[in-house]
């Protein structure tokens, strides 16, 4: 069945190219590995603004709420101070607006501005969420890059893995669709703002399939 979209995996330049632009491409010469998106500091130019004891309250009460209680929580549970970490491999319009929500949600982001940036941080990572969009680096293939990256991970690796494919036509957490473009979570560009819920919703799906998995090898839940 043809989904109509183009999946990043099926490009030919993706299984054709040959060399890595992490090793071989000169246009990549002086980069390093994805940097981590930091939602302020020292030298961003923004001053964050006052916190009142109101919000402090609350964000006390949020945290509270996440750590899991040591006598009660199930084995193999996610450490709330293991914060998960992302890659973020999107285009110049989605790609501020999506780190900000992952780094707001407590998610450890590293943001690619390029191919070069992308794959030396999956190879100097074990990222375990991987935003990816078609239109990533489009001059140098970026998505096909990254996607054959994935493609060669030994199953041990993939499945602590967790992909997302943003799409502006395919329908959010589409099953099928995630299956044909061997992704774990589609994602409607329209939907970008409910990336946090979405990815909750995506994760508790899957490691509840992998979860007896886990428990014997034991791993904690992605």
């Amino acid at each position: 069945m043809n989904s109509g979209v183009a999946s990043p995996a099926s490009e030919k330049g993706a299984l054709s190219i040959g060399n890595s632009p992490a090793t071989e491409h000169p246009r990549y010469d002086k980069s390093d590995a994805a940097p981590l998106f930091e939602l302020s500091g020292p030298d961003s130019g923004e001053k964050s603004p006052p916190v009142s004891t109101e919000e402090i309250g609350r964000m006390l009460v949020s945290l509270f709420q996440k750590v899991p209680d040591m006598n009660t929580s199930e084995p193999g549970a996610r450490p709330a101070w293991d914060r998960r970490k992302s890659l973020v491999c999107v285009s110049d319009k989605h790609r501020d607006a999506i780190a900000r929500l992952l780094a707001e949600d407590n998610f450890k982001v590293f943001v690619a501005q390029d191919t070069r940036q992308a794959v030396e941080r999956m190879r100097a990572n074990q990222i375990e969420i991987l935003v990816l969009d078609p239109e990533f680096d489009l001059i140098e293939q970026g998505a096909a890059f990254v996607t054959r990256e994935v493609q060669v991970l030994r199953p041990a690796q993939r499945r602590r893995l967790f992909v997302v494919l943003l799409s502006p036509s395919l329908k959010t957490l589409d099953a099928h669709a995630a299956f044909l473009n061997n992704v774990n979570a589609i994602v409607n560009t329209k939907e970008i703002d409910h990336l946090p819920r979405i990815l909750e919703q995506g994760l508790r799906e899957y490691n509840e399939l992998y979860r007896e998995f886990n428990l014997v090898l034991g791993l904690a839940a992605l």
